[in-house]
């Protein structure tokens, strides 16, 4: 945006009294969940998005249950819009690949609907399973780790 844009906005002719700055939207990549179980799901959640403003492109995976949107757009705004013209339950896309989980089969962490090589997201490492073990749990779980030789004299 070069110098004489920015006042060009200040300095309108056109007899508004007030300049209306517009939010520019930012270029995103929005993942989301949803069930597609045949070719008639798969066109009609293609159709509900390919009319939106700001949409550059759209990529489907039937078999993940998978739908991602790159454009100018705000994901709540697509994740409305495709739950409103599909009727079906939409989410944003919860899960990341196990290997950027440092305990990917933890409680909480792994979850069975996933798809393959992916667990799902948790956002804060203090509310899995294992960070929240109690003082007696960590003294019997190190009590016969290898990392303390002396804790157990039977191994």
């Amino acid at each position: 945006m070069g110098i004489v844009d920015h006042f060009s906005d200040y300095f309108d002719c056109s007899g508004a009294r007030t300049p209306k700055h517009k939010k520019k939207k930012q270029f995103q990549t929005v993942e989301m969940k949803i069930k597609i179980d045949c070719e008639g799901c798969e066109r009609k959640v293609r159709r509900s998005v390919e009319g939106m403003k700001g949409v550059q492109s759209i990529e489907i995976e039937p078999k993940l249950h998978k739908l991602t949107v790159t454009g100018y757009l705000e994901p709540k705004k697509v994740v409305s819009r495709v739950a409103h013209r599909t009727g079906k339950k939409v989410e944003l896309w919860p899960y990341v690949p196990y290997d950027v989980v440092e305990h990917p089969y933890a409680q909480g962490v792994y979850d069975r609907k996933a798809p393959a090589g992916y667990v799902r997201y948790s956002e804060d490492p203090r509310t899995s399973q294992l960070a929240r073990a109690s003082s007696t749990e960590v003294r019997y779980t190190t009590a016969f780790s290898d990392e303390n030789p002396g804790a157990c004299t039977i191994m």
